[in-house]
């Protein structure tokens, strides 16, 4: 048998078992290569296939209503002309490129190319300013930059010894000096593709720089097997299969992108469907799901937030495979979803140096709140950070032994993180959970954010669920406020909801409501409307917040334009004293 023939008969065990979760994960043995190329292996088998070489891979649809459709055929030969002409610009295996572009089909297939060449890739949001280029530009050591003709002018005075190569927009996007090689050159290059060397599974593939909402990013390393076969328990958890329509709101550069917007959904022959938008419009959204058919759907609980403010009926054939991920989702707008689509939100955890490691998978039983059990492949355990005994309520963490292949290889040039992260026989997530009689997990928050009050240990996560449910609050950040009797106390950070204004009254509901809905020691007892510092993948920095407060509460002065805003607490209502 092929690589190919064993990857696929992985792949299919898993569709048969998609809704036999004890079996499946019983059962499942990750295919273990020694050679192992995605593109060349998998994605061209599927493009020289006579009837899924003819199916829609990648399908774009702009804001205006023009569209790009590519089939699996049409993005294997165009992949492998891209590659004959990077080589032939004197890219070769083992350089390292970023690649800066937005949801355009050259990012596709630059990826596939880049897969295909053995290139080093580093995704990398078009958000990025110099600071941030730099930092991968130096820690990722890029030999090429592949960068859109808008952003190319970014990189003029970014130091480093690469060269710049522009898609779209030549004329005077990038700086003389760069030297840079127009894309659309590639158009004229041979179709024909052959490897140098067969593609060792352990060569790096990619280097994804993670989102710091606890510090310095770190550069996670995976390999050509980490993600391309390790994304087989994202599928699984996805449910994806053959022929479904595959749309996952996640903007390229992060890690997320890549899980669910090319390796999953290809890795099940399913269609990627890309919706651009220059403002997040749920009408506008559904519209067009409802005019390509998407069947399964993959959004972050921001937009899972922002979509329950809108009509979801109006989409009248909805998804009926929806998942969230990112950070846990609450239980309010699992409800609003389920009794508009009929269907429930099933959350995925993961990380990006692992692929999806505890799901609510298809046909199980969902409990509201829990992220689920672990996923095929992976043997997940809950370790005490302080004795390193397994427990049932710690940090999680994988065995590794075996090593799941969908857990990275490190992080990059850094190996005394790396050394820590998988000390004592176990892969160390950073993040606390909690596991019931029936083996489901449930998200308690990360190492960093759990703390304590009044000698309690309280997760942010959990109280934030319950501040969400009340009308008023679009989204909420809780984070330990210094107190000189309980150490500390909860103080909730909250965005209204439109047709709401900040003030004492709606603070003294939200508060009055916290009461009736928590036990004591974990009442919110601090309150101020804010927006939330947020990373740039749009995950909330409660170590800002965290900061603010400590800061705020050591009688410094308040840095900044705008300085600290108004703190409601329990004491300034007569009706909340205790």
């Amino acid at each position: 048998m092929t690589v190919t023939d064993d990857f696929r008969a992985a792949r299919d065990r898993l569709l048969e078992l998609r809704e036999d979760y004890a079996r499946a994960h019983a059962d499942f043995a990750w295919p273990r290569f020694t050679e192992f190329n995605f593109a060349l292996d998998w994605f061209d088998a599927l493009g020289s296939d006579p009837v899924r070489g003819s199916q829609p891979a990648l399908v774009i649809v702009e804001q205006d209503g023009s569209s790009t459709r590519r089939t699996f055929a049409e993005l294997s030969a165009r992949s492998s002309q891209v590659a004959a002409w990077l080589r032939g610009q004197g890219v070769c295996r083992g350089d390292r490129m970023i690649i800066m572009l937005g949801n355009q089909v050259e990012l596709w297939e630059l990826m596939l190319a880049g897969i295909k060449l053995g290139v080093v890739m580093i995704p990398t949001t078009t958000l990025m300013g110099r600071r941030d280029l730099e930092d991968r530009v130096e820690r990722g050591g890029a030999h090429w930059v592949a960068v859109g003709g808008a952003n190319a002018r970014k990189f003029d005075d970014v130091p480093g010894a690469y060269r710049l190569i522009v898609i779209g927009d030549t004329g005077a996007a990038a700086a003389p000096e760069r030297d840079a090689l127009d894309y659309a050159d590639s158009a004229g290059a041979g179709a024909d593709f052959t490897p140098d060397v067969p593609t060792a599974a352990d060569e790096t593939l990619l280097l994804y720089f993670t989102s710091g909402t606890t510090s310095r990013a770190k550069l996670v390393e995976h390999t050509h097997v980490s993600y391309p076969v390790g994304h087989l328990s994202t599928m699984y958890w996805i449910g994806l299969e053959p022929g479904d329509v595959h749309l996952n709101v996640a903007s390229p550069g992060w890690a997320k992108h890549a899980w669910s917007n090319v390796f999953a959904p290809w890795i099940a022959e399913a269609t990627v469907f890309i919706y651009n938008y220059d403002r997040f419009d749920a009408s506008a959204l559904m519209e067009q799901m409802g005019r390509e058919g998407v069947t399964s759907f993959c959004a972050p609980p921001t937009v899972w937030r922002m979509l329950i403010q809108s009509d979801l009926a109006q989409l009248q054939t909805p998804p009926r495979k929806v998942v969230s991920a990112g950070e846990p989702l609450n239980a309010e707008v699992i409800g609003q979803v389920r009794k508009a689509w009929g269907v429930t939100i099933r959350d995925g955890f993961g990380q990006t140096e692992t692929t999806v490691q505890v799901a609510n998978t298809p046909g199980q039983p969902v409990t509201v709140g829990a992220m689920g059990r672990p996923l095929p492949g992976y043997d997940v355990v809950l370790v005490d950070p302080a004795t390193g005994e397994e427990i049932d309520d710690g940090e999680l963490c994988l065995r590794l032994d075996p090593r799941p292949v969908g857990l990275m290889k490190g992080y990059y040039g850094d190996p005394e993180k790396t050394a820590d992260a998988f000390r004592g026989g176990y892969y160390h997530t950073g993040d606390m959970a909690a596991r019931d009689a029936d083996g489901v997990i449930t998200y308690v928050g990360r190492g960093d954010d759990v703390f304590k009050s009044s000698d309690y240990r309280l997760s942010p996560f959990e109280l934030e669920s319950v501040l969400i449910e009340h009308p008023a609050v679009a989204e909420a950040a809780v984070v330990p406020s210094p107190d000189e009797v309980r150490l500390s106390v909860p103080k909730a950070f909250v965005v209204l909801a439109g047709g709401y204004e900040p003030g004492p009254e709606i603070a003294e509901e939200i508060l009055r409501y916290c009461r009736t809905q928590l036990a004591p020691f974990k009442r919110i007892r601090r309150i101020e409307f804010s927006e939330l510092p947020k990373t740039i993948s749009g995950k909330i920095r409660r170590v800002e917040l965290r900061h603010t407060e400590q800061v705020r509460h050591s009688g410094a002065e308040a840095t900044g334009a705008g300085g600290y805003g108004i703190e409601y607490a329990e004491a300034d209502f007569p009706s909340l004293r205790d």
